[in-house]
Order: structure tokens, then sequence, then C-alpha cells
């Protein structure tokens, strides 16, 4: 199971928040949506264990929608994060919230994006998001991966990977250490048909790249450096 780092600094949600819009059914899931619906280009961000409120994440969104792309946040939890205190401990939560489960529930999110038109996506996940991502890019779902402080990942799940993937992790990580992640990438250079990026930044913990204090002006600079490079990432593959 995911260490305690998941679970730790809750950020305050907010329904109504963001600069896009929510919308009850997108492919079949309630979902924060932002950007041109338009767009050749889509992305799909996949939230944390506290879900497609989090003010940060809808912020990201928006951001990522100045680049010119759709972008989805569907709500994968189904109006239920997890709450710290909440008397059920994160291995029940899990339990009822299957990060496959998820993935299933993704492709018909994707499809609809190709029905609007989208011809290019790519999909960005956060620690438990960032399984469903995975998921995803083992069956061709998406054109490119982006995992931000990633959780509940094996080596075994980074061999399928079928797209372009880059995994963005802290370097103080009690979940996906750094020499996991530095396991996934061994995993990856032997194939050059797959394109990959490893990063660990440094002197960030788990969540930084989303669960960050707007008070805090290193934590603000690496979360941007985060959203750059996942970008960058985009950018690259996503035409």
């Amino acid at each position: 199971m995911a260490s305690s780092q998941c679970w730790e600094n809750p950020p305050a949600l907010d329904p109504a928040g963001g600069g896009g819009e929510v919308v009850l059914d997108f492919g079949g899931q309630k979902a924060y949506v932002a950007g041109s619906a338009g767009s050749k280009a889509a992305v799909v961000l996949i939230s944390d264990a506290f879900g497609f409120e989090a003010p940060n994440l809808r912020k990201i969104a928006d951001k990522v929608a100045l680049f010119g792309y759709f972008v989805v946040v569907p709500d994968f939890l189904h109006g239920d994060p997890y709450q710290p205190d909440n008397p059920n401990n994160p291995g029940i939560w899990l339990q009822s919230h299957n990060p496959k489960e998820a993935f299933e529930e993704a492709k018909p999110v994707i499809a609809a994006l190709k029905e609007k038109g989208a011809s290019f996506i790519g999909a960005a996940g956060y620690c438990w998001g960032a399984k469903v991502v995975v998921e995803l890019a083992k069956v061709h779902e998406i054109q490119a991966a982006v995992l931000l402080h990633p959780s509940l990942l094996a080596v075994d799940d980074i061999k399928e990977v079928k797209c372009p993937i880059s995994i963005l992790g802290a370097e103080i990580d009690k979940t996906s250490p750094p020499e996991l992640l530095k396991q996934f990438e061994q995993i990856l250079s032997p194939n050059p048909e797959i394109a990959h990026f490893v990063k660990i930044f440094p002197g960030v913990e788990h969540g930084w790249a989303v669960r960050y204090n707007h008070d805090d002006a290193a934590a603000v600079k690496s979360a941007e450096e985060a959203l750059e490079d996942m970008m960058d990432w985009f950018k690259k593959y996503l035409k």
C-alpha cells in the first residue's frame, strides 16, 4: 500500500473553483473541463486521492488549457475523496477506489475526446492518478504520459508502457523513492522505441506538484517547474 505521505496535507476542496466549468457527463463521468473544446490536442488530468475539486489541480488544468489543449479532469473518485478525519483508513479507502476501475472508466472519457475531434491525447496523473495513467499507457489509449510523484506502481507496470512517458519524482518520497524511479529508468532505457524522461526534484516531498502551499516561494517554484516539464513533454509528443 502507498505510504502515509499519500494521505497527508489535504487541500481545502472547492467544487466551484477554477476558470473552467464542471460538466455532469463527459464520457460518463462528472468532470472539470477547461480550454477550447475544438482543440485537436487534449489532456486528461487524473487527481490524487483528494479528487478533482482540489484548487491547485484546477489551476493546473487552467494553465494547461492556456497552451491550447482541451483539458478534462474526471471525478474518478465519484464524490468520495479521501478524508483524513474519516475513520476508514487508507487501505479501506483504496479497496473501494481501485485505480484499475478508474482505468476502465477512463476509456469512455478518451472515446468522448476523440468524438469531439481530438487527434492527440495525453494524460497526467498525480500519486493515485499516476497508476491510472500507466494503465492507459499500456494499451495505446494515449499518445503521451506524465507521472507526478506516482504511487501504487511496480517495475512490471513500467515494462508494459507503450507510449512516451515522463516520470517526475520527489527526493523525499517513501511511496515512490528515487531508488524505485531509477529502476523504472533502467527498465525504459534499453528500449529506444519508448521515449522516456525521469527526473528527481531535490528537496521536495511526495505530493509537491499539486499539494503545495502558495505562501512558500520554494514550493511554488518547484511545482511550476514540474508543470513546465509536463508541458514540454506534451508539446513534444502531442502533435
